[in-house]
């Protein structure tokens, strides 16, 4: 068996960049600045070194998350790795790329009047949704029973 998840937050490196297929299905490619913290061996400090992933997305999904980014977003994406080659000019190419499953926004974003904001997620089967949801009700702590009184046979499970 073999596993095929990523998890990356970083920001947009560029606009993202929409098109269609002859077929008609959207495509969103978009690049993401992931920072890696390493220690420098030269002088003992901790330095942050980018990586920059592409990613591509699919679908209508595509089409409605485009409106909310932009270079410099702060996203949050789960997905899976896609290796592409292919040749051109007599050049043999090469790509690994994020095939985006869901992505959630961290930042707020400069369109859509502040829509998208923190936490915010940008996927299901609707498109993005921007309807605050509600704070959750406090709940009152559970009763603590008396330390003498609980036996392992009273416990359901």
């Amino acid at each position: 068996m073999s596993i095929n998840r990523v998890n990356i937050s970083g920001n947009l490196t560029r606009d993202p960049e929409l098109r269609a297929t002859a077929g008609g299905t959207q495509v969103l490619s978009f690049g993401v600045a992931v920072n890696d913290r390493r220690r420098n061996p030269q002088n003992g400090e901790w330095e942050d070194y980018p990586n920059f992933v592409d990613c591509t997305m699919f679908g209508t999904r595509a089409e409605a998350v485009s409106r909310y980014l932009s270079k410099g977003s702060k996203v949050a994406i789960e997905g899976k790795l896609r290796y592409s080659s292919w040749e051109r000019d007599g050049q043999r190419r090469s790509k690994l790329e994020v095939i985006v499953d869901e992505i959630e926004f961290l930042s707020r974003g400069q369109q859509g009047g502040g829509q998208g904001g923190y936490g915010q997620p940008a996927y299901g089967q609707g498109g993005y949704d921007a309807t605050p949801m509600p704070a959750p009700a406090p709940q009152a702590p559970a009763p603590v029973p008396p330390a003498g009184d609980v036996f392992d046979e009273d416990i359901p499970f």
